[in-house]
């Protein structure tokens, strides 16, 4: 049922709206158009760990690209594969693809069109490109994953709990990315004195294993690591933290808009305009292989007041003035 309902919604997008805009495109004597490919999708009221499309195309339009944005996403990785070479097939001059899964995708249904990424894996180590520097393939863009942001959300929350001693952690180690900042988040544990209860969650049923063992324990607080599976149950954790009263770190602002106390986040309007640049070079005639992989550093620090004060805790000014973002 549910690798129906994956392919129901991504025959009706291709069918309904994108061919169109695309035929729309040829008989205006557009000269190229852009095809964007996302996994997991975006959904109303929830974001996956990148949610670009909106402030991507805004960036597009600040370059100077102004229509023809082909979006196509899934959110079954058994259909990926097909919808990349369906993209493929209605000949976009570039693609920009969102996660490690949707950058294989791209790879595989095609070794001419360039390829923009946003990844959160190595993209060396994925063998998406050669190295960062000289990236030697139809692929080149963002990567987020050397940035060590498993450190600064431990930081982040010793700062709002100076008293804070033991944290447990919600993580999938069969996800590249989130192993690699569960290791930093050990790293950073040894240095602020803090020790760390490991909670690996590959599955849904992992997840509800995790909550019973923490609902009997006394931790300070959570970390959860995202990855295709922790933003899938986004909401029911987030529910769980505030039952249990768990001042949590998470890392994606959806979690907080959903009621989650902090998320720490590359910034996703840095993001969009680092994409479209590269979209743009492409698009003037430039090659991926001579782009070399940009890394990002921006990051954005998003705390929910509200859920703040139903903790009991006040959040110090020190944090609230670097905060990007304070949902009241």
């Amino acid at each position: 049922m549910r690798l129906g309902l994956a392919v129901l919604i991504v025959v009706l997008t291709l069918g309904s709206l994108f061919v169109p805009l695309l035929a729309e495109a040829q008989q205006a004597g557009q000269a190229s158009s852009i095809g964007s490919l996302y996994f997991p999708c975006h959904r109303p009221g929830w974001s996956e760990l990148l949610p670009l499309p909106e402030t991507l195309r805004r960036a597009l339009r600040e370059v100077g690209h102004l229509g023809y944005v082909v979006d196509t996403c899934a959110n079954d990785r058994a259909i990926l594969s097909t919808v990349a070479a369906d993209l493929v097939r209605l000949r976009v001059s570039v693609i920009i693809a969102v996660g490690a899964e949707a950058v294989q995708a791209a790879k595989q249904a095609t070794k001419n069109i360039p390829i923009v990424m946003v990844s959160v894996s190595d993209p060396v180590e994925a063998g998406f490109v050669a190295s960062l520097a000289k990236p030697s393939g139809n692929v080149t863009g963002v990567f987020l994953a050397t940035s060590n942001l498993g450190e600064k959300r431990l930081e982040r929350l010793k700062e709002v709990l100076p008293e804070l001693s033991q944290v447990a952690v919600l993580w999938n180690p069969d996800d590249p990315a989130a192993a690699r900042e569960w290791r930093q988040t050990q790293v950073a544990a040894r240095a602020l004195g803090v020790t760390l209860k490991s909670f690996e969650v590959r599955t849904p049923q992992d997840l509800d294993n995790a909550f019973l063992v923490l609902a009997q324990l006394d931790w300070g607080a959570l970390i959860t690591v995202p990855d295709p599976l922790t933003l899938a149950q986004g909401t029911r954790i987030v529910e769980f933290a505030a039952r249990s009263r768990l001042p949590s770190m998470y890392g994606a602002r959806a979690f907080v808009e959903a009621g989650g106390l902090m998320a720490c986040e590359p910034s996703v309007s840095d993001l969009a305009r680092r994409v479209a640049a590269y979209v743009d070079q492409i698009l003037k005639g430039a090659k991926p292989a001579d782009l070399p992989v940009e890394q990002a550093t921006k990051f954005e620090l998003v705390i929910n007041l509200k859920t703040a004060t139903a903790l009991g805790l006040t959040i110090p000014r020190s944090v609230l003035m670097r905060a990007d973002q304070v949902i009241q």
